[in-house]
């Protein structure tokens, strides 16, 4: 049987390098946050440096005061263009030497009737959620490659969604269909990159209580109708996201790959 410690380290990314994309806010810095607090190395990626800055210096008093001995830092990006990727691409590979986890979960959406969509948000959600990750992936594939062996590979975690496993009632075409590609494009880098020791699995979560959803937990009607579609009847959190990558990052996951779990309280096993 393996050693009391060794179990005791089975779910543990201590040490290890970690780059979230929109990790200043919303699910991205709750992933980050949590990674920090168990000793990992995090650099979190987003557009605006001003809540880089604001969540970093959060993330690190919270590791401070626990000891953690995690760090975050940040890279301010725009990751929907291809300028802003390679600013990533460039920035961590001057910091790190190799990157063991990128979590890949900047996203955007649009919601319009389906007669008034317009192109220009098709084009900005899918440059954002589909175009993006793929490049990033490329970019940082030398790093990742660089961390991986056969008994401690590499990991990309992709941040679907549940409108990407079941029809969604609102009307976001391009959310929906982008997550959908996600989830297909995990499955694809998978067996892609497995001869490299390299896993990619994808997380789809439900609802968690983020600026993405703001709208609708502002009208409390609303919010409980939302709810009472979740078999669970609640809010995904910080523990649930952060547990499911801490799984996929840690040696719980290192021979699961091309995996697309659905975190969304029941959901999309649920008519």
């Amino acid at each position: 049987m393996p050693a009391l410690a060794d179990r005791e380290s089975l779910f543990s990314v201590r040490g290890r390098t970690v780059v979230v994309t929109g990790g200043s806010r919303g699910i991205g810095a709750m992933i980050a946050h949590g990674l920090v607090l168990d000793g990992a190395h995090v650099v979190i990626a987003s557009r605006r440096e001003i809540r880089c800055v604001a969540t970093a210096r959060a993330i690190n008093a919270d590791a401070q005061a626990a000891a953690s001995g995690g760090t975050c830092t940040y890279v301010a990006a725009d990751l929907a263009t291809s300028e802003g990727v390679a600013r990533l691409v460039d920035t961590v590979g001057q910091r790190h030497e190799s990157l063991d986890l990128l979590v890949n979960n900047a996203g955007a959406t649009w919601g319009a009737p389906l007669e008034d969509f317009p192109r220009s948000a098709w084009e900005k959600v899918l440059n954002t959620n589909l175009v993006s990750p793929f490049e990033v992936t490329v970019g940082l594939l030398p790093l990742l490659r660089r961390a991986a062996t056969p008994d401690s590979p590499a990991r990309i975690v992709n941040i679907g969604s549940v409108d990407g496993l079941r029809v969604p009632d609102p009307e976001n075409y391009p959310y929906a269909a982008s997550k959908a590609g996600l989830h297909i494009l995990t499955r694809h880098l998978a067996s892609r990159l497995a001869p490299d020791h390299i896993t990619v699995n994808a997380i789809a979560p439900g609802p968690f209580r983020t600026d993405m959803l703001g709208h609708i937990a502002a009208v409390p009607e609303l919010e409980q109708q939302m709810l009472e579609r979740v078999p669970l009847r609640r809010y995904g959190d910080e523990d649930d996201i952060v547990g499911t990558v801490r799984f996929l990052a840690a040696r719980s996951g290192a021979y699961l790959t091309g995996v697309v779990i659905p975190l969304d309280g029941g959901i999309s096993g649920h008519r």
